[in-house]
């Protein structure tokens, strides 16, 4: 695939195939994504890569601890409730997203339920933790790097046929996630990406969320138009 069809073709898969993933094309999507730039080659990311019965048992435990109403012990700052625009494209999307579900407003059991799908990866066959050093975390640049190899992983991945979601949700509980996924204390957990092999049946699958136009984002000086 050539870099415009990776970039406008990609889109979030929260339904996946059973199929496992070979470590083999994992590793070789890492080491791509790790080709991202970071603040003074700092690389502060580290990967935990799970399948099979521990990434189970993540799932059951952020399950359980979301049923019974446990608070969410995110180690990445949350940040204040989105206002205004911001919050009017997180409602467009989930819009979008229960649309393609049949998802009525008043369904309770079903919003719950595709909540419940993010505590445990989408069913995912991988999940992907991402987390940096903890030394550098008093720097803006970290996660700004993290972001940066986040981006390219899900690029990467989409190139080679696979599918990811970037989420919080798999990472809310993070003594769960810590406990099971084996990460020490000196490493600070950001992100979950779920990835696998996009269920093309899965209707979720065929959203593509909105973005807002250049004319909107970008302001241009010095320009001759």
């Amino acid at each position: 695939m050539n870099f415009d069809d990776v970039i406008l073709g990609r889109r979030s898969i929260r339904g996946y195939k059973p199929d496992p993933v070979p470590r083999k094309l994992i590793e070789e999507i890492l080491a791509l994504a790790m080709r991202a730039p970071s603040s003074m080659n700092t690389q502060p990311w580290n990967f935990y890569v799970l399948t099979g019965e521990p990434l189970d048992r993540i799932r059951a435990g952020n399950t359980e601890r979301n049923l019974a109403g446990i608070p969410h012990s995110r180690e990445f700052r949350t940040g204040e409730a989105f206002a205004g625009v911001h919050r009017e494209r997180q409602i467009g999307v989930a819009k979008q997203l229960f649309a393609a579900m049949g998802i009525a407003r008043e369904d309770t059991a079903a919003r719950q339920d595709w909540v419940l799908r993010g505590f445990r990866q989408f069913d995912a066959p991988v999940c992907v933790i991402v987390t940096y050093d903890r030394v550098l975390a008093s720097s803006d640049d970290t996660p700004f790097d993290c972001g940066a190899v986040t981006n390219c992983l899900v690029n990467a991945a989409w190139s080679r046929g696979l599918g990811c979601v970037i989420n919080s949700q798999g990472i809310m509980q993070s003594p769960v996630v810590r406990e099971h996924a084996g990460i020490p204390d000196d490493q600070v957990i950001m992100k979950a990406i779920a990835l696998g092999w996009p269920d093309e049946a899965f209707p979720a699958n065929a959203v593509v969320s909105e973005r807002k136009p250049v004319s909107e984002a970008a302001v241009f000086l010095g320009f001759d138009e």
